[in-house]
């Protein structure tokens, strides 16, 4: 036994620790038990300071997470909102192409259709000018041809008219302006 207390018995004018629990007597045991509790104070507060500073960062970090999230959240509606804009401003855009189209082919034809009325009245104008024209020529031409065949007339009369041939012409056209003066009485 002497062998193994040489073992468990600290070198001469030093301090050890017997960690053999039947060996240990009421003083070691309270001297380690003081020990324990002096520095155990230490850890327990140093364990709580650490448990509240990894509490406060996890709050930290969750609150971050939720505010994140609430951020995503709000982007993302409002992404959704944009694209509903978007979405309505192409169909107004459509619409409103659609309606310009509409209204620039209604214009075209409205203009091609007072093109084409201007062109029928222009052309009724032009043929109505010319009928006009037509029928004051053909005048001009009658009242000549008129006036030229009465000057021949009387060119011809009066080379061949002697006086008394003259005086018989008078007297018949009096005589049937005589008789046409009688019927129009006649008729009134």
């Amino acid at each position: 036994m002497i062998h193994s207390n040489i073992l468990y018995w600290p070198p001469a004018g030093g301090f050890g620790l017997n960690t053999n629990i039947l060996e240990i007597n009421i003083i070691n045991l309270a001297v380690v038990l003081g020990v324990l509790i002096y520095l155990g104070k230490g850890v327990c507060a140093g364990w709580i300071l650490l448990n509240n500073l990894l509490e406060n960062r996890k709050q930290t970090i969750l609150s971050t997470i939720r505010d994140a999230e609430e951020r995503y959240e709000e982007a993302t509606e409002k992404l959704n909102q944009a694209r509903t804009r978007l979405q309505q401003a192409k169909v107004k855009a459509d619409e409103i192409r659609v309606n310009g189209l509409t209204q620039m082919e209604r214009e075209k034809q409205d203009l091609i259709n007072a093109a084409d009325e201007d062109s029928r009245r222009l052309e009724d104008s032009k043929n109505s000018t010319i009928r006009f024209e037509e029928q004051r020529a053909i005048e001009q031409v009658r009242q000549q041809v008129s006036r030229l065949a009465l000057e021949r007339a009387l060119e011809s009369l009066n080379t061949r008219l002697n006086n008394e041939l003259h005086s018989r012409m008078i007297d018949y056209h009096i005589g049937l302006l005589r008789a046409m003066e009688s019927t129009t009485d006649q008729f009134l």
